[in-house]
């Protein structure tokens, strides 16, 4: 390999190698280095291997991360690529974010071949996620709906609704549009009144904390409002120790040099929830975030989650 090559980790999913290309692409671009100087590992991480119980119950999303995070540490890999949804709350010691491509749809999609939108499901209705947060938003709407655990990658989620394994399931739009599969969401949910898992739509870069150079390598083509949205949301997180245990909902949006934060939290059975809306300079991004969760643990008490 090439002095300046770099040695991207990934997760070996369709739509995770397709995030990898996206971030090949961008950092040729930016660069201005050659293509083949920059290749992909494609390493399966311990929660592609868990398909007989909810990741939840496993040990959460960052099950999808640390096989890439040791390999980053190990020096196998120079950078990882990831879903920032799936990243744990706190990274391991001595890895940083040091970019961000462009945020893309960050909406979830409802998905069924038997209604148009959650409320249109028949009653009694199967719904099929993994998602603690989704569940408890449908239930929070529909508690007349039955939950059931839908695992795998987009496509054997999309194929499992199509054998029928469940009548509906909820998927982020930005995967369906990565990989081109956007018309099969029947609709849309509108964020202002179903708010995403935080890091939604941002497909995130990791570094080693050391590695200086690789750092200001992708400052290249880090997009400033994902990051700093990102950042205000994973600060939201770490107060609450959000995971995938945690039904939880954030979403940043940045205008200008001003960012506006929302945020939610809602009982497993969707019973109660509490929402918390915050705004101020992207500066403040990430005491935003924490001040926006400080206030709905205070709200919703130490037993809320429980």
């Amino acid at each position: 390999m090439q002095s300046d090559g770099i040695r991207i980790g990934t997760r070996g999913s369709q739509l995770a190698l397709v995030q990898a290309e996206a971030t090949r692409q961008a950092l040729v671009a930016a660069l201005a280095i050659p293509a083949d100087a920059i290749s992909t590992v494609a390493i399966r991480t311990t929660g592609d291997k868990i398909t007989d119980r909810p990741i939840a119950e496993a040990g959460g999303k960052g099950l999808f991360t640390k096989e890439i995070d040791e390999a980053l540490i190990d020096g196998r890999i120079d950078i990882g690529v990831h879903s920032a949804k799936d990243m744990a709350t706190r990274l391991p010691p001595g890895i940083v974010i040091a970019a961000s491509l462009p945020r893309q749809d960050v909406r979830d999609a409802f998905v069924s071949p038997i209604a148009k939108t959650l409320t249109d499901l028949p009653r009694g209705a199967r719904l099929g996620t993994s998602s603690l947060r989704r569940r408890a938003l449908a239930l929070r709407l529909r508690p007349d709906l039955h939950t059931v655990d839908l695992r795998g990658n987009v496509d054997t989620r999309l194929r499992k609704i199509a054998d029928g394994e469940a009548d509906a399931t909820l998927l982020a739009a930005a995967g369906l549009a990565r990989l081109g599969l956007s018309d099969r969401a029947a609709s849309f949910l509108d964020v202002a009144t179903w708010l995403p898992a935080a890091g939604q739509g941002v497909v995130a870069i990791t570094a080693r904390e050391e590695d200086v150079a690789m750092r200001q390598r992708l400052a290249a083509i880090d997009h400033r409002r994902s990051s700093i949205a990102l950042a205000a949301e994973r600060a939201f997180l770490a107060v609450l120790d959000g995971s995938c245990r945690t039904p939880i909902g954030g979403y940043a949006e940045v205008n200008g040099e001003r960012v506006a934060f929302h945020g939610i939290i809602v009982k497993l059975d969707g019973s109660e929830a509490h929402e918390v809306a915050r705004e101020g300079a992207v500066g403040d991004a990430e005491a935003i975030g924490r001040d926006a969760a400080a206030d709905l643990a205070r709200r919703g008490g130490s037993g809320f989650f429980r």
